[in-house]
Formats: C-alpha cells, structure tokens, sequence
C-alpha cells in the first residue's frame, strides 16, 4: 500500500516520456524533475518538504526520456532543478542550493569545520550505496557493508538522536535516508539492520520515521518491492500504484 502526504505548489504523478509536450512553468516558481521511487531524488524532495520549500513536482521517464528534459540535463538524471533560467542537478547540489537559497531551518552549519566533516560523512557514503545494490542483486558478503554501516553508528553515538544532533536533522540524516528507508528490501538476500549490532543506527531510523519530511516522501515496504522487481525485470514501473 503507498502512503505520501504531498505538500507542493503543483503535482504531476504520472511520469512525462519522450515525445510528451513541455509543461509550462511559471515564471518565479520552483520545480523538481525527479522520479518517484528514485533514492537521488528523495535525497532533495526530503529537504523541500523539511524547509516547507514550495514547489511543483514533474516526474519523468527516466528510460524513454523526454527531448526537453534532456536539454535541461544533458545527463538525463534526476533530481534536476528548474526556476526561471535556472537549471541545477545532482542530488548533493540541489539539496545545498535549496538550504543556501532558502536560509529557514538550516541543514549545514555555519561552522566550516564541521561542514566539512558533514559533507565527508556524505560523499563517503557512496561506498554503503554501491555494497547496497550488490547485496540487492546478488546477495554479496555482508561484512563490508557492516563496515561501513559502523562508521556511520559510531558518529552517531557521538553526535545524538540526529546526525544534526539532539534537537534537528541534518544535510547528513536527509542525505543518508533514502537507503535505511529501503534496507528492508535487503531482508529477502538475508541482512537486517539489527539493535544488537547497530543500536543507535536503529534507533535513528525509527527517530527519522517519525518526521514530517520523510512521511511526505516515502514509500512501504511492499511498493519499494514492486518497483524493484520492475526494475530487475527490465521494464521500470516508474507510475505502480497509480
């Protein structure tokens, strides 16, 4: 079953494939091209529903891509962002574009320092994303992505309830939810995030369950495995459950 709460400008569900007409855009508004069970994507949609950002959603074809999009991002990836002459992708850049450009509630610190060890905690996060999608295939050996994993509960242990800390999320949480939202695809290859082995990881994703930003953008269970499946099959169900 999906659940989202939805809180945009405008709202196109349905993917636009290639040959599809351009949807207009308002001239001053904010728009995400993105795809709805694509973890990137989230990664942003996560910081505009925190920053209650308004916006317009268009989700696109991400195999029969259309001609415009391509214009806009040569690469064909999303999420992209679009406002007036604007054009910015890469979920990392979207997502520190919208927090210096819409200053409320900020996700990064002002202090350079740890800015930096934040921005490390992200882009070295690559490495659990990539051990992921083995596991997801194949059922690779869990010992690696358990390394890694630790590295990201021990921060935790230092820093608190939050990545952020004790009182707000971070860049970090928003930027690292995607997967623990989806690590229980990884129970049928036979790996569980335990509280025996990872207790403040465990607890954190019950914590970061419980936020607005990620009611708003998630999907259960049984969805993800959808899609997945579609996926695997060679044929993306990007518009199930519509």
């Amino acid at each position: 079953m999906i659940k989202q709460v939805l809180n945009f400008v405008k709202m196109s569900q349905k993917s636009y494939v290639a040959g599809s007409a351009y949807p207009p855009l308002e001239t001053g508004v904010l728009r995400i091209y993105s795809m709805r069970f694509c973890p990137f994507a989230q990664r942003t949609r996560l910081v505009l529903q925190h920053k209650n950002i308004p916006h317009e959603n268009v989700n696109v074809h991400l195999v029969k891509k259309p001609e415009w999009f391509l214009e806009r991002n040569p690469f064909g990836l999303v999420p992209t962002l679009e406002i007036d002459d604007k054009v910015i992708y890469e979920s990392n850049i979207c997502s520190q574009y919208l927090d210096d450009v819409y200053p409320g509630d900020k996700l990064t610190p002002s202090d350079p320092y740890q800015k930096a060890r934040d921005q490390m905690l992200i882009d070295t996060f690559g490495k659990a994303v990539g051990q992921f999608y083995k596991i997801a295939r194949n059922g690779e050996d869990f010992e690696e992505f358990k390394k890694s994993l630790g590295r990201y509960e021990e921060e935790l242990s230092k820093r608190g309830k939050y990545f952020g800390g004790n009182n707000k999320p971070c860049m970090v949480d928003f930027a690292l939810w995607p997967w623990f939202e989806r690590l229980e695809l990884l129970e049928e290859k036979g790996f569980k995030l335990t509280e025996a082995e990872f207790p403040n990881l465990s607890a954190w994703v019950k914590t970061m369950y419980q936020l607005p930003a990620v009611k708003a953008t998630m999907f259960d269970k049984e969805s993800h495995m959808r899609f997945l499946t579609s996926y695997r099959e060679g044929n993306p169900d990007y518009d199930f459950g519509l």
